[in-house]
């Protein structure tokens, strides 16, 4: 019994990719002392553990049911932390609700090159887009230039801008949340999950940002050529998701983030996730969310019960 309780504590601080390995290679990494029912329980204990909440890689996770206000799951949803390109959904809300015309033309200028980290960007200096294709590329793609281009367009300026969005996050009660810039780039933009599902549900009010941030390509002209653009988030042309916002987000700080709403089991779902470390990790979290809600609402169908706990 005594390896039972050791064996189980040793699972409990493996990765997803290291229990995904232990489990078809048990037999090599457990102690020869171990027996084969010794084996058995602890693979029981962990199945019981992950039918009744997902495992996941997120290190801040905050699922939210939008119409009852409902925690589904939260895990360190105050740990106020880096939000990287997250920011890019309040830069967008703030330019839109100006009411500025979405085919006035906005130049790339040095300014918008010369941004505080080095960043990809196809969008040269010189490029003149209407606003509606940088809020476009700002929301799908994740362009820091566009970002940046929109908050200096903004009435007042940049600085003008960045005050606006401090404003509306007091205004929606964002109280762990502060911006220094538009586009993500600062590790000194913050915020915690519950202020960002927040910010979720107040930017999906607004159809444009539900039809940008969920288009999965979009070309514009830069030059003599039409360069074509592709969503940071692989979900959206996947048919069993019906998203209704996606926000991707990365620097160093603050890891691989990922904000959604989407409807899941007919029911409209805020999830946010922050600071995974894994390429790939954020993408398997809201898929392991998503098949965890839809176990949780078969059994309600069926009547089989379950003891699922809200704190990961």
């Amino acid at each position: 019994m005594r390896l039972l309780v050791v064996s189980l504590v040793l699972l409990s601080f493996i990765t997803l990719p290291q229990i995904a390995e232990a489990h078809s290679h048990h037999r090599h990494h457990l102690p020869k002392r171990v027996a084969r029912h010794q084996v058995d329980e602890v693979q029981a204990a962990v199945s019981a553990a992950t039918e009744n909440q997902p495992l996941l890689a997120s290190n801040e996770v905050l699922v939210v049911d939008e119409e009852t206000q409902d925690v589904l799951l939260s895990k360190n949803s105050t740990l106020v932390s880096p939000i990287a390109s997250i920011t890019k959904l309040m830069t967008s809300l703030v330019v839109l609700e100006a009411g500025q015309p979405m085919d006035e033309m906005i130049e790339i200028t040095e300014e918008d090159q010369n941004l505080e980290r080095q960043s990809a960007s196809r969008l040269r200096k010189g490029t003149v887009l209407t606003r509606a294709e940088l809020l476009h590329l700002a929301l799908m793609a994740s362009e820091n230039r566009a970002a940046h281009a929109l908050a200096r367009a903004y009435p007042g300026g940049l600085a003008a801008c960045i005050r606006a969005m401090n404003a509306k996050a007091r205004e929606l009660g964002m109280d762990s949340t502060h911006y220094v810039e538009p586009t993500g780039l600062s590790e000194f933009n913050v915020s915690n999950p519950e202020d960002l599902a927040k910010l979720v549900t107040e930017a999906s009010a607004n159809p444009t940002i539900r039809d940008y941030s969920t288009d999965d390509r979009f070309a514009v002209p830069v030059g003599r050529h039409l360069v074509e653009f592709h969503t940071t988030d692989r979900l959206v042309a996947n048919p069993s998701w019906t998203i209704v916002l996606q926000k991707t987000g990365y620097i160093v700080e603050a890891g691989r983030c990922l904000v959604m709403k989407a409807i899941i089991e007919d029911r409209p779902t805020v999830i946010v996730l922050m600071n995974s470390t894994g390429m790939q990790s954020r993408i398997a979290d809201a898929q392991r969310i998503k098949s965890w809600l839809d176990i949780k609402a078969t059994r309600l169908t069926t009547g089989v019960t379950t003891t699922a706990t809200p704190s990961l």
